[in-house]
């Protein structure tokens, strides 16, 4: 496949990196001072508070190859994302953060993939700098989730990778609302290329993924990909139901010999509580597929845009 005459569209989510931005544009423009390739920068502010998008405006003033899509809020990074697939209009198309954590070195290896014919060139990173703890939850979460989902994710792998144009408007047929994008690549398939590099820490700015961002983001994956947690329900509830009728029959076998005598409070109680326990997390698993379906019904759209300076791509 040759790259000469092939535009290549950066897709780059800005929430609050009105620090990060330039560095990042500076350093995609050194690195194509050597390569054969067209390109366009589509950066997407996603509601930042900070001057990020005046930042994004001069860009645009002063660089023809800068596009960029102000959103009327903060969406998040998943809307993000499917802005930028569908504004990005070039054959080959790579994801990149902006705060300088994924190496903009590794861009000559991904074009190189996709002049090879792979679909998707995929960077994947080791756990260099994480704590332990870090580092140990992730793995763990990996794992349970392989067992789960109905796609395979490999820790380390996030979303910088490049993505030809057929894999693109694959992604870009996907209308569900609650999205999860890690799932959605792996799902669309095609051929996969994946090359390894050390991990970056940021240097600028603070991340936007506390804790509990981390925990929700998990939780969504685990929900998107597969319905394996209402089965599981469904077992729990059945063993208990069989737990349930061995207990009220040795009762009654004891009522029918000894007579009946005062019930036991630890019973009673432990019996309520864990019945309790079972039935709110039950509910509240089933809470979360309904109120997905829910979201669903209501078909909003994925952003709104208050300013931008480029277009949708038409769907040939």
């Amino acid at each position: 496949m040759s790259g000469v005459q092939s535009t290549v569209s950066f897709i780059i989510p800005a929430y609050n990196e009105v620090e990060n931005v330039p560095l990042i544009h500076e350093e995609l423009r050194k690195e194509f001072e050597s390569l054969s390739y067209q390109y366009e920068i589509v950066y997407i502010d996603d509601g930042s508070s900070d001057n990020t998008l005046e930042v994004l405006q001069k860009l645009a003033s002063s660089f023809e190859e800068v596009r960029y899509i102000s959103f009327t809020r903060n969406f998040g990074k998943e809307a993000a994302l499917i802005a930028g697939l569908e504004h990005a209009k070039g054959e080959a198309v790579i994801i990149i953060d902006a705060d300088l954590q994924h190496p903009v070195s590794l861009i000559p290896d991904m074009l190189k993939g996709f002049e090879e014919g792979y679909d998707q060139v995929i960077a994947q990173r080791n756990r260099t700098g994480d704590s332990k703890v870090r580092t140990g939850l992730s793995n763990l979460y990996y794992l349970l989730m392989n067992k789960l989902v109905d796609v395979d994710l490999k820790n380390g792998i996030g979303d910088f990778r490049l993505l030809s144009r057929r894999a693109v408007d694959s992604m870009l047929e996907l209308k569900e609302g609650n999205r999860f994008s890690k799932g959605l690549f792996s799902w669309i398939g095609y051929d996969q290329k994946i090359i390894h590099y050390e991990n970056v820490q940021r240097q600028q700015g603070e991340t936007k993924w506390s804790m509990s961002n981390l925990v929700n983001y998990g939780i969504d994956g685990m929900i998107s990909f597969n319905h394996k947690p209402l089965r599981i329900c469904l077992y729990v509830g059945l063993f208990i139901l069989v737990l349930s009728l061995v207990y009220i029959t040795i009762m009654f076998v004891q009522v029918f010999q000894q007579g009946v005598s005062v019930p036991g409070y630890f019973t009673t109680i432990s019996a309520v509580l864990f019945l309790g326990g079972l039935h709110l997390f039950s509910l509240g698993v089933i809470g979360e597929y309904i109120g997905r379906i829910y979201y669903e019904a209501k078909q909003r759209p994925h952003y709104l845009v208050r300013e931008t300076n480029t277009t949708r791509r038409k769907i040939e």
